[in-house]
């Protein structure tokens, strides 16, 4: 532990001299500019397209210095070859820059066993060269760190200026584009994006995505792999997790500052009485370099030396290439093709990769390179694609990457491919009845060609074309958002359009009313109906149990639910569905959809039949006008009595149960053999109710019957509707028919409307909450009535007699 933290001291005390969260100095400082070619086995590169050296290759180095320039520099060029091995002092090369021969510049060959090459500009002072080759052979060490530290901070930063340049051409008001390309830089140079720039005003955006530029730069294996770090193992391990420390400035050394840092000791350690190291970082443009200081040059004792890198001598490192996605699929044809990309920072931030092409194979077997350039803001190759077609082309292609990586012939991966060709869209299968009016819904529709749709349209069955919101979903799906909250159920058509093609492929589609919801199907072995509960079941045309069809019956609404009846005119087959079987019932709605929904048999239920019943009013029930003429029609406090005969295997015993119930559930009572239920024998029984103990004076509507015992509750059956009467004591007319009658008694609201004809052609409306005792009504028909609708039951025409 004690080591350890013998390391870290070191580490800080070497990274920053004055103070360890000093930030060292930028290369912001314009330096002469170089100009230099490699000729490698009879080929000739600028500069800035080679990433490495080999031995044998030509060099030829020329300092660009402007005509008035008045200190004269030496330009010196020196291979190394390693920290512990010293240069010969015939692998130092000089050259005059101010005479004839340097405006001819310097050619060297580089040797056999060298690994690197350094750059040396030296203010001439006549002993200037003997100095240069004894510091370099006698601090080899130092000078192979330097260019290895110099070469990893020249390829950082020019992932960093690759990126600020994007950055700085935005628009501020053009907030989109920073936040569609950003993300793209971020993947392609491998650089930090703070996604909180995207928060602020978009005329803060840019600013704040360019804040800490240096700390931008993340780490490169494939870089670093180029310039071969000297160092490594558990110092520099420690050193890197140490940074991250809040007493290190959290993470603030990348790699390029790091490598900044390093050159800043190295350099420093190297201060001599006449002469001091600067570093200076090389951009490339063509066979250009032009190097960048960070220390401002001396001129007096010790004068300035500037020292530059070129690329290391080792064997070519290819760069990592990798599809995004390798399974998805692009389109040939389209105009604005990107290939994306990953894993290669410096594909994108130098010309080290060049006449890369796409290659196609063609339908006679031929091959087409397709010229392709990186694009760092489209986040991986642009391919020039206006030499393909289909006829030339046919289906799915496969087209790989090839190019140079400076001399080495490079093969880059592979993409997937597809031409333009008319296709036969299908929707997706959970998707055909996914369209609902009313809103805007998302259908799947899927192809052989859908990398190479270029627009979707949607046309309804009365209107124009309007563009669609879609989006591909690899590798063959579009996800298209179809606008249906004014449209109208039926027909939608999709109109999908290729690149280059000249008609659209036609998908016809089939949009849908609201279905209502299905909540279950209650089913017993041995009945021939089930009830299905859910809402808006009046758009269920049928449903399939098993193979076996039940059709629509009953259907009652409450409490915001439905409740449909279905029968099957199948009962050998119904018998088969045994207790505790579940199968999937199909659900036919009338609009041609269809829901599944998964049924679990019942056990066995009781049954009975109504098979009579009459009414009794109560004796002390007041006189009243009121003639009920519906069969089903009992008035509540009246005395109901019915009979049932047990169905199937069910008999009565003694402690069978009768339940009559409301429709809609508001009010139920129980009848048993000791309350109101009379066993004629075990198959029939004799139940009488009396409404006006068993129910309240609110209670009115339909009533229904059901037989409880072991076994369970058989189905409600309807039984009766019970109403309430209001009292209707006396109807007075005047001689003249042209004034109304007075109708007198209690509970008139109880009374919906009164007409002087069954046909109810000149009603007369009760007013709702009529609190009266007298109600004006028309005169009684010829034999003397008065047809009234009662509120509870407003479907039967019941009858008021002016006798009484």
């Amino acid at each position: 532990m004690a080591r350890l933290l013998r390391i870290f001291c070191l580490v800080l005390l070497f990274a920053a001299p004055s103070t360890v969260f000093a930030q060292p100095a930028q290369f912001d400082l314009v330096g002469p500019t170089l100009e230099v070619k490699v000729t490698h086995a009879g080929a000739t590169l600028p500069i800035s397209q080679t990433p490495n050296l080999a031995a044998g290759d030509q060099l030829w180095i020329k300092a660009d210095l402007p005509p008035g320039q008045s200190v004269h520099y030496l330009l010196v060029a020196a291979f190394l070859r390693g920290s512990t091995n010293p240069p010969p002092a015939n692998w130092f090369y000089r050259l005059e820059t101010w005479g004839r021969k340097g405006q001819d510049g310097l050619r060297i060959t580089v040797p056999q066993d060298a690994q690197q090459v350094l750059i040396f500009l030296a203010p001439s002072t006549g002993g200037d060269f003997g100095t240069l080759i004894g510091a370099v052979r006698g601090r080899p060490g130092a000078f192979v760190r330097a260019s290895q530290d110099l070469n990893q901070a020249t390829l950082d930063r020019s992932r960093l200026d690759t990126f600020l340049a994007s950055v700085r051409k935005a628009n501020p008001g053009d907030p989109d584009y920073l936040k569609t390309i950003s993300p793209l830089l971020a993947r392609s140079l491998a650089v930090k994006l703070n996604p909180d720039c995207f928060q602020k005003m978009p005329e803060l955006q840019a600013a704040c995505l360019m804040q800490g530029q240096d700390s931008l730069v993340l780490n490169d294996g494939h870089s670093t792999s180029i310039v071969q770090a000297l160092t490594s193992g558990n110092p520099a391990d420690l050193a890197m997790q140490l940074s991250a420390s809040p007493q290190a400035g959290f993470g603030y050394y990348s790699p390029y500052v790091a490598a900044a840092f390093d050159i800043a000791r190295i350099m420093d350690s190297l201060h001599t009485a006449q002469y001091q190291y600067i570093p200076a970082l090389a951009t490339t443009q063509g066979d250009q370099l032009s190097l960048l200081l960070n220390t401002p040059p001396s001129f007096h004792n010790p004068m300035s030396v500037l020292v530059a890198a070129l690329p290391a001598v080792e064997p070519p490192q290819a760069p990592p290439l990798q599809p995004v996605d390798p399974k998805e699929v692009y389109c040939a044809e389209r105009k604005d093709l990107v290939l994306p990309v990953v894993g290669a920072p410096l594909a994108f931030s130098t010309q080290y990769a060049h006449d890369m092409v796409l290659r196609l194979k063609g339908k006679d077997g031929k091959t087409v390179d397709l010229p392709v350039k990186a694009d760092a803001e489209k986040g991986g190759f642009i391919a020039d694609a206006s030499a393909i077609s289909s006829d030339n082309f046919e289906g799915a292609l496969t087209g790989s990457l090839h190019g140079y990586w400076g001399f080495a012939p490079f093969d880059g991966p592979e993409f997937q491919l597809q031409t333009v060709r008319p296709q036969h869209w299908q929707v997706v299968a959970d998707d055909e009845q996914s369209l609902i009016v009313g809103r805007d819904d998302v259908v799947h529709i899927q192809s052989e060609g859908a990398a190479c749709v270029d627009s979707v349209m949607v046309q309804q069955a009365s209107g124009e074309p309007e563009a669609a919101v879609w989006k591909a979903v690899p590798p063959n799906q579009l996800a298209v958002t179809v606008p249906l909250k004014s449209a109208e159920p039926g027909g939608v058509t999709l109109l999908v359009k290729q690149f280059g093609a000249k008609d659209a492929d036609v998908v016809p589609l089939q949009a849908f009313a609201q279905a209502g919801h299905l909540d279950s199907f209650d089913f017993h072995a041995g009945d021939v109906s089930g009830v299905l509960k859910g809402t808006r079941l009046d758009e269920v045309a049928g449903l399939t149990l098993s193979g076996i069809g039940f059709k629509p019956g009953q259907l009652t609404t409450a409490h915001g639910g439905d409740e449909l009846t279905l029968a099957t005119s199948d009962p050998q087959a119904a018998d088969k569905l045994k207790a505790g079987k579940t199968v999937n019932a199909k659900v036919a709605l009338k609009d041609g959809r269809t829901v599944r929904l998964e049924v679990s048999v019942g056990s066995g239920r009781p049954g009975a039949i109504l098979i009579s019943k009459s009414v009794q009013p109560q004796a002390s029930s007041p006189p009243n006008l009121i003639q009920l003429t519906g069969q089903d029609e009992v008035p509540q406090g009246a005395i109901l009595t019915f009979s049932i005969h047990a169905q199937g295997t069910t008999s009565f015993s003694g402690d069978a149960k009768v339940e009559v119930a409301a429709a809609d559930g508001t009010f139920l009572t129980t009848l048993t053999p000791t309350s109101g239920l009379v066993l004629e024998d075990s198959h029939v029984a004799l139940a009488m109710l009396d409404t006006g103990k068993a129910f309240n004076v609110s209670a009115f509507g339909p009533l229904r019957f059901r037989i409880v015992d072991d076994q369970g509750a058989s189905d409600w059956q309807p039984l009766a509707t019970l109403v309430r009467l209001p009292t209707v004591h006396d109807l007075k007319c005047p001689a003249g028919r042209d004034q109304p009658c007075q109708l007198s008694g209690a509970n008139l609201f109880l009374i919906d409307s009164l007409s002087s004809d069954a046909g109810f052609d000149h009603p007369v409306k009760v007013p709702e909450g009529f609190t009266g005792y007298v109600l004006p009504v028309p005169h009684p028909s010829a034999a003397g009535r008065l047809h009234v609708k009662l509120h509870d039951d407003p479907a039967v025409v019941n009858l008021i007699s002016s006798e009484k």
